[in-house]
């Protein structure tokens, strides 16, 4: 079976590329930008919350190894599908948890699963499902930023403690760890 990709936005990518990363059967997490009108947008125009698009990580993975459902689970995990345009003090159109899906059996499938998954939230959620379009790759700064920068305080007072508890609710699914 070949690889596969889904697209995600769980708020700040820095945060979704450090923990989809970890995940075993994830094979690549490139962080980048979708979900809106501006063509080949830059960091500094998106923050503006003025294009329309996401800060989202495509995920590639081997579907042999992890499937479209448990990912899915993975990506509520990574954040809270509840809250509108923001998570924790990141706030805006641009940290929007939105899923994008590349056939019709992927859309029924994500549907689906955010109606199940309803069950176990009191307030609604509110991620987005839409058709993938466009990728646009972040600049290269931006790949493995909390790898490359573990002093920058957002990276230790933001980052690293979601990691740590994901780490610690979902170990399970993490690849191992190489000495």
């Amino acid at each position: 079976m070949e690889e596969k990709f889904i697209v995600f936005g769980t708020g700040c990518f820095w945060c979704s590329e450090a923990i989809f990363k970890l995940i075993n059967g994830v094979t690549d997490v490139v962080p980048g930008y979708a979900g809106g009108h501006t063509e080949n947008p830059t960091y500094r125009q998106v923050c503006t919350d003025k294009t329309g698009h996401a800060e989202v990580v495509k995920v590639s993975y081997n579907p042999e190894v992890i499937s479209l459902n448990e990912i899915l689970d993975l990506f509520m995990a990574a954040h809270d599908p509840t809250s509108l345009n923001r998570q924790g003090n990141d706030i805006g159109t641009q940290y929007r948890s939105i899923i994008f899906y590349n056939t019709p059996e992927e859309e029924k499938i994500i549907k689906d699963f955010i109606a199940e998954k309803q069950k176990d939230y009191k307030k609604p959620i509110v991620t987005e499902v839409k058709k993938f379009e466009h990728f646009y790759e972040a600049e290269d700064y931006h790949h493995n930023y909390f790898a490359n920068n573990p002093s920058n305080p957002y990276c230790s007072m933001v980052i690293k403690p979601e990691v740590n508890d994901f780490i610690m609710r979902h170990g399970n699914v993490l690849k191992a760890v190489k000495h």
